[in-house]
């Protein structure tokens, strides 16, 4: 393993700053950045609503180099650890104006009267200017994405979708565009050194490698460390829950874990790429995916959160899980000495409990190209259309001959303890038409597969329901066009 480092540096201000965590012990490498710019009295405007990423009021963007060209994404500051800003450039709403001049995202939320009580404001603000950065002239259902992690109690949305509008319509010529090339030159010379990060505390132990056989190497070293990557669910048992997080493994910059390849057998995604990519990746590939990912929480929070997160946490109402076993995914699993690659449906062992061995990490996703004619949907119920948890989620794939069933997978998530499929319900519609009559017999077959609890989302019954009319909207939409 390389030789290893315990100060992180970033650059906010336009100047390189660095923490060293031993000579500010009121810092631990788990204060997150919300918290890190509140104790300063210049960077007030950052605000906590929820401390879960759910409001938005914390928005901050980070921007990284990327072939000498800065790349600019919102994240939600109340989740992330300040060793994960390591080697970027951090902006937040003081930053913005020009001196005296205000930057257009901020003049035109003045000019079309887009603030009221003001608490949501620079959240809202960070969030224009990322879309700024990102997009010229966006169409509408672009600038509501954008705004999707941003809750305003106030105003409604019509005046800040306007300020967006118009803001993006400029030409993107700001002092961030003019001084690009010597916050690039900063961030290369932090970048320069790819050792590992070990930060340790009185209390923490904080491992931040940037190469995978370092990733893999400290994995087999400390097999009890907590693995975070986004960390939009694993920073919430410190944020909640309080807990003190005694030793963390953050993967989240291992370039190698980064990518999306296609090749004749189907597609090889990697565990860090994040779903915002995905997102973007999967347009035309992977149709069901890019429909899921549009609903999955908010861009914040898909610009930090991974699928090999999503998959590692295992969870029974995971939006993408239902769904990786309708593509009929296969999870890549890499340690020091070995890798192996094992059926989805092998790896999630129970609540929140996978096949994952203590010195092993999910390294990639492998999606076989599905068979001609297939019909993959995914489906997500929950109280709010944007930025909820399922309720009840599924994950459909359907091959058809000659009008009968020849292959089906109906997965659930919110309806056990994991991710699940019907599989009597299968058994009992292969080899059948794929008719009304055979789909409703079925859906009396569903209704006994599953016994899912009553919590503060739903109740059994309830449950129940959706799933049956789940695979009803199903039939519905595969047979709409025959």
């Amino acid at each position: 393993m390389s030789e290893s480092r315990d100060t992180i540096q970033f650059v906010l201000n336009d100047k390189i700053v660095t923490v060293d965590f031993n000579a500010h012990p009121e810092l631990k490498p788990t204060t997150t950045v919300l918290n890190y710019l509140r104790s300063f009295p210049f960077h007030k405007g950052v605000k906590e609503g929820c401390a879960e990423g759910d409001c938005g009021a914390c928005t901050v963007v980070i921007a990284e180099n990327q072939e000498g060209k800065l790349r600019y994404k919102t994240i939600d500051s109340c989740l992330v650890f300040l060793p994960m800003i390591h080697g970027k450039q951090l902006i937040t709403v003081e930053s913005l104006a020009d001196k005296d001049v205000l930057h257009p995202v901020q003049q035109e939320m003045v000019n079309h009267n887009g603030s009221q009580c003001g608490y949501c404001t620079p959240g809202i603000v960070m969030s224009l200017f990322g879309l700024y950065k990102n997009h010229h002239k966006p169409e509408r259902e672009v600038i509501e994405d954008a705004l999707t992690g941003n809750l305003c109690r106030c105003t409604g949305y019509k005046p800040i979708i306007k300020a967006a509008e118009h803001a993006c319509s400029c030409m993107d010529t700001d002092k961030f565009k003019l001084h690009e090339k010597k916050i690039c030159n900063l961030l290369d010379e932090i970048n320069r050194d790819r050792s590992p990060l070990e930060i340790e505390t009185s209390a923490q132990k904080y491992y931040k490698p940037l190469k995978l056989a370092d990733a893999l190497a400290i994995r087999n070293k400390f097999p009890c460390a907590l693995i975070i990557s986004g960390a939009t669910d694993s920073a919430l048992r410190q944020t909640k829950k309080h807990e003190i997080l005694s030793e963390i493994l953050d993967i989240s910059d291992v370039s190698e874990l980064k990518y999306f390849v296609e090749d004749q057998q189907g597609y090889k995604i990697g565990a860090g790429l994040s779903l915002e990519n995905l997102k973007s990746l999967s347009v035309e590939k992977l149709p069901a995916i890019h429909q899921t990912l549009k609903i999955f929480g908010s861009l914040q929070i898909r610009n930090l959160a991974t699928l090999g997160g999503n998959i590692g946490s295992a969870s029974p109402i995971g939006d993408m899980l239902p769904l990786m076993l309708a593509y009929k995914a296969k999870v890549k699993l890499q340690s020091v000495t070995f890798d192996r690659t094992i059926r989805m449906d092998e790896f999630i062992k129970g609540y929140r409990s996978t096949n994952l061995r203590p010195n092993e990490l999910i390294s990639a996703v492998h999606i076989p190209k599905p068979e001609p004619g297939t019909i993959i949907r995914s489906y997500k119920v929950s109280k709010r259309k944007d930025l909820d948890i399922s309720t009840v989620s599924g994950g459909f794939s359907l091959r058809l001959e000659n009008g009968t069933v020849k292959e089906i997978i109906l997965a659930f998530g919110g309806m056990a303890d994991m991710p699940k499929r019907a599989t009597d319900t299968e058994k009992h519609l292969v080899g059948k038409p794929w008719t009304r009559p055979n789909v409703e017999y079925a859906m009396k077959i569903l209704a006994g597969e599953f016994s899912p609890l009553s919590d503060a989302r739903a109740g059994s019954e309830y449950r129940n329901l959706v799933a049956r009319n789940l695979l009803l909207k199903f039939y519905a939409e595969t047979t709409s066009g025959l």
